[in-house]
């Protein structure tokens, strides 16, 4: 019987309630004689796919610090965001010797369950499967868009200012300048102009640097 066991709830919108979920945790653990504080009950009213959900950090923050050593939920979907997400969730659970127990599909991951071991192995090999799929759709999709000719990564910066750039280019002043009025480095000035083929007005021309830095102009 676990000592510091715990709850949690969550539901996606206000519309609805988290009352038919508690209510049935709280009967599962009158059923197996175990008690649960409020302190021990953590709540969400948010989507599962949003990035902070405040209840389940509180209770992971709790996990972590040895202060609950079993989480009961109503459903595996209320815990991950997605089956990679729930895997990680998982493993750290293993590894912090908590059980995961849903109790409307059967599923305990306690240790003297072998059941619920071998549903855990068995969800963490489909997990790291797509995990492995993710990956490789993404690397194909690069390597398509590359193909195409199209540009993949964050832009520069200095491609925002690439009318200004040119104006002051245009009028002699050096990379370090710009870099220094753009507040952008003068690399990436140099970067552009070279890419975008910019010169200065007068080929052949040497600019001075107003900085005096004598670097790159």
């Amino acid at each position: 019987m676990p000592s510091r066991p715990a709850i949690y709830v969550r539901v996606s919108t206000l519309v609805q309630k988290v009352d038919a979920q508690e209510v049935e945790l709280r009967s599962y653990f009158e059923r197996r004689g175990w008690t649960v504080t409020e302190e021990a009950v953590f709540r969400d009213i948010i989507s599962g796919a949003a990035s902070s959900r405040p209840g389940w950090e509180s209770l992971m923050a709790a996990v972590r610090k040895g202060k609950v050593n079993c989480v009961v939920v109503y459903k595996l979907d209320r815990v991950g965001r997605s089956l990679v997400n729930l895997a990680m969730i998982l493993d750290e659970f293993a590894r912090l010797h908590v059980p995961l127990v849903c109790t409307s599909q059967g599923i305990d991951t306690s240790n003297d369950n072998p059941v619920g071991r071998l549903q855990l192995n068995v969800l963490m090999a489909v997990a790291e499967f797509e995990k492995s799929l993710i990956c490789e759709r993404t690397k194909a999709g690069l390597v398509a868009a590359r193909a195409h000719g199209k540009k993949i990564g964050r832009p520069e910066r200095a491609s925002l200012f690439r009318e200004e750039i040119v104006r002051l280019r245009s009028e002699g002043v050096s990379y370090h300048e710009i870099g220094h009025r753009l507040g952008i480095a003068a690399g990436s000035v140099h970067r552009l102009c070279r890419i975008e083929g910019i010169q200065q007005s007068s080929p052949g021309k040497t600019l001075s640097d107003p900085s005096g830095s004598g670097g790159v102009q």
